[in-house]
């Protein structure tokens, strides 16, 4: 059976960047303290833009490095926590951004599943293109977390950043690669930990929400980390198990990258040595949707990535939501 795979990857940081001792200046806090509890030195915030801004700017690196013909695509998923707008979609905008106009069979649509938002739409992608609904779904992992982020919280405000990733999902003619299982689920009791509570229908603005900063994330941090190192230490065991996988039968472990300790705790409970794991939270922070692309697109950069190589990909996020896909590489 033709499978669905990932095809092209590309990827997008914006230069700036702001280490530990931006927030040590300002906040009660150190380098120290930030790096034991989350791993993090540095993260990167956009100026200017939105989240379409550095979309456009990871597809057009995919289109590039990977000499893609952009007419093809026949529908954008964005998967990000931070679209530009409620709406227009920000699909819509990066469509237009991008000026694919070319196939009149384009549509697409935003994803909003919190941190899990962008394995959710992978999920979505091969299912369209399976089903033949779709030929080439471009889904988009990006957010601009600077942008909801409290600077003046010292609990969340050195845990994000910004960045964006792209990857081309299509068929594939061989039937051993691609995209192979998938562990997806929600519980919505756990949405007041996590959450941005003004600004939707809910508790519209008000003079008194933004005096209140209740347009910035908020997050109950032992709660969720709690939750997040059991869960994506639970789901990436049960699709190894699944598809009897087996320790030294992963190539590559690629954890959302919220904190380094639930990446160690999830590594340490599937049995997988830190080598096979794949971190990029110490220079990049938590770009929320970017973080699995992102990984995968400096891998191609670092030769790490090879035909076939099986890799499991896991995510926690608010809501609470969850995602584990089990695939193999099909990009030589």
């Amino acid at each position: 059976m033709a499978r669905a795979a990932i095809t092209a990857v590309g990827h997008y940081v914006p230069p700036d960047t702001y280490t530990n001792a931006h927030f040590e200046s300002y906040l009660d806090t150190s380098d120290e303290w930030i790096r034991t509890r989350t791993g993090i030195r540095e993260r990167h915030f956009a100026k200017e833009g939105a989240t379409s801004d550095l979309i456009v700017k990871a597809a057009h690196h995919c289109f590039d490095r990977h000499q893609v013909d952009p007419s093809k695509i026949d529908a954008i998923i964005v998967a990000t926590a931070t679209p530009d707008y409620l709406f227009p979609a920000t699909a819509c905008i990066v469509q237009d951004k991008l000026g694919l106009r070319d196939n009149p069979r384009l549509w697409g649509y935003d994803l909003l599943a919190a941190c899990s938002s962008f394995l959710f739409a992978l999920e979505t992608a091969r299912r369209l293109v399976e089903s033949g609904q779709s030929q080439c779904v471009m889904v988009c992992g990006g957010d601009k977390m600077s942008a909801i982020t409290d600077f003046d919280d010292r609990s969340t405000a050195v845990l994000f950043g910004d960045a964006a990733a792209v990857v081309l999902v299509e068929l594939v003619e061989d039937s051993e690669i691609g995209i192979i299982d998938s562990i997806v689920g929600i519980d919505g009791q756990g949405g007041p930990l996590l959450r941005l509570p003004a600004g939707g229908s809910a508790l519209p603005a008000t003079e008194e929400t933004v005096r209140r900063r209740l347009h910035f994330l908020q997050q109950e941090g032992r709660a969720v980390f709690r939750e997040a190192v059991v869960k994506m230490a639970d789901i990436t065991l049960e699709i190894m198990e699944r598809n009897n996988l087996k320790a030294e039968d992963v190539h590559w472990l690629v954890p959302h990258q919220a904190n380094l300790r639930i990446i160690t705790a999830t590594a340490e409970r599937a049995q997988l040595p830190m080598d096979k794991v794949m971190v990029n939270i110490d220079r990049y922070g938590n770009t929320t949707n970017a973080t699995i692309p992102l990984c995968l697109s400096e891998a191609i950069d670092e030769g790490k990535l090879h035909y076939g190589d099986n890799i499991i990909m896991t995510a926690f996020g608010a809501g609470f939501t969850w995602a584990s896909i089990y695939m193999r590489w099909g990009i030589r």
